[in-house]
């Protein structure tokens, strides 16, 4: 236990300094370039991440680097780094809020901490999958077991068309309460901290999900890939109160 409280202040350090960075480019007008998967970057995205690189290499040398922006470094090693410096950047260069910094610690492969950073906001949120904190508050999913009474969120609904079945979405999504396209990491952090019940992403890379398994596991709900399996090695998610999910999975499926 020594050993993860000592990697979490260090993951505090780490939010901390990436956001002072991301938070300078916030509503500046920054330059927006295209990457080869046509999604934005921008200099906020890579000086965050450039600059965590550079801290946990010189503080764990042996450790491996996931990065969104820069790619792999000592990937099989024993602990490994997953960095999405700005997961939402569209939000980001939009003005919006619904975005955040990614932070996941996984050890032999499994991830053992995961860390949302909105640094406009000053939400820090760190789960190791047996407890979850917002600034040092413990939080949980809320009790929810009827759709009628559920918050749906997804982050693109054109995304659903295209990698998932649409229809069968759209059937869940009538049945619920409310529908919103508060997305990417921010709408995990709702349903993380009791504000929504229901969010699902389509299609996700490992610098996407791997922090939000330790967080919403530590809060006490449920995650999966689309399908019910093993969010790890799925390339989907979805993350729901425990009394939801099989009924989602089902609708889904």
């Amino acid at each position: 236990m020594s050993e993860i409280r000592e990697l979490k202040k260090f993951c505090e350090e780490l939010a901390n300094e990436s956001g002072r960075i991301i938070t300078k480019y916030f509503r500046s007008n920054v330059d927006v370039k295209t990457k080869a998967d046509n999604s934005p970057v921008t200099i906020a995205d890579r000086s965050a991440e450039d600059k965590m690189r550079e801290m946990i290499m010189r503080e764990f040398p042996s450790h491996g680097i996931i990065g969104e922006e820069f790619g792999n470094y000592n990937e099989n090693a024993e602990y490994v780094w997953i960095l999405d410096p700005i997961d939402g950047t569209k939000s980001f260069i939009c003005g919006a809020v619904t975005f955040g910094t990614l932070i996941a610690v996984a050890k032999k492969g499994q991830p053992v901490i995961g860390v949302f950073n909105q640094p406009v906001l000053g939400e820090l949120l760190i789960g190791d999958n047996y407890t979850t904190e917002l600034n040092d508050q413990i939080v949980q999913v809320r009790d929810c077991s009827s759709l009628h009474n559920a918050v749906l969120l997804t982050t693109d609904h054109l995304l659903i068309e295209q990698y998932q079945n649409l229809p069968k979405f759209e059937q869940l999504m009538r049945k619920v309460k409310l529908y919103r396209q508060w997305g990417d990491c921010y709408g995990y952090y709702l349903v993380s901290t009791g504000y929504a019940d229901i969010m699902i992403d389509p299609v996700m890379s490992v610098w996407d999900s791997m922090a939000l398994i330790p967080i919403i596991n530590g809060a006490g709900g449920k995650i999966t890939d689309y399908h019910g399996n093993d969010p790890v090695i799925g390339s989907s998610i979805i993350a729901s109160v425990p009394g939801l999910h099989d009924q989602v999975i089902d609708l889904l499926n």
